[in-house]
């Protein structure tokens, strides 16, 4: 039994369908996009993307997981975050043309579809769900950005660690533990901005004191209306 072309591909460009930023698109697009793009399958640990490279083609992620980190001049890995598929990773890049912000690297093994940054362009320019999408990102970075900044200016880092934990824990459903990014204390103190040694002294103390109880890859909170009065007071000795 011979089967249609259609019938084979049906299913693989409506994924494109799964990534927010195309979500809203019509079917016509989607398959215009899907055979726009360029497949490639990545394994754990390979480099999608370095910081600096330019961003000519935005990269829509099927499956997997992908950490963005930059590293600064005196050296140090600054972890920004992770992003599970499906989603179009580091649009802004490929928006203002001025090279990826971070080193893309692949957490999982991963999927992935390459689009180069002219038809992405048109989308923005020409359909409005796709333009409210990246306004809304854009916006939500610069939020981020500040809260971030905020964060790293007035509070000491063992506060820092535990204002990420509480964010994590109230973002689980259930309050389950707290998966490390990237699975290791190394990873959350690139986020955070600190050295792995001042992130495992915060969870010791944490832990110590009954607030945490810390396995190798997760963090349960324990008792989280004392770990915020712990930032509470922190905030409070910096002012």
């Amino acid at each position: 039994m011979t089967r249609s072309v259609s019938a084979d591909t049906r299913g693989r460009w409506r994924s494109l369908g799964d990534v927010p930023l195309l979500g809203a698109l019509p079917d016509d697009v989607l398959r215009d996009l899907w055979r726009a793009s360029v497949p490639k399958a990545v394994a754990a640990g390979q480099v999608l993307r370095h910081e600096g490279d330019p961003a000519a083609r935005l990269l829509l992620l099927l499956d997997g997981r992908v950490a963005a980190t930059a590293t600064t001049g005196s050296g140090r890995v600054v972890r920004f975050g992770e992003w599970a598929a499906p989603c179009a990773l580091d649009k802004i890049a490929v928006i203002d043309g001025g090279g990826h912000t971070a080193t893309l690297t692949a957490l999982t093994p991963c999927v992935v579809r390459s689009l180069p940054r002219e038809p992405f362009l048109a989308l923005v320019d020409d359909e409005s769900s796709v333009r409210r999408h990246v306004l809304r990102v854009l916006a939500g970075s610069a939020r981020e950005k500040q809260e971030r900044l905020a964060r790293t200016a007035t509070l000491p880092a063992g506060a820092r660690v535990a204002v990420w934990l509480l964010e994590r824990a109230a973002a689980l459903p259930g309050g389950g533990p707290v998966p490390l990014p990237g699975g290791t204390q190394q990873a959350l103190a690139e986020l955070l901005g600190v050295t792995r040694v001042t992130v495992n002294r915060a969870l010791s103390r944490l832990r110590r004191d009954g607030l945490i109880d810390v396995r190798r890859h997760a963090v349960t909170v324990l008792a989280p209306e004392l770990l915020e009065l712990r930032v509470h007071e922190a905030g409070a000795g910096v002012r």
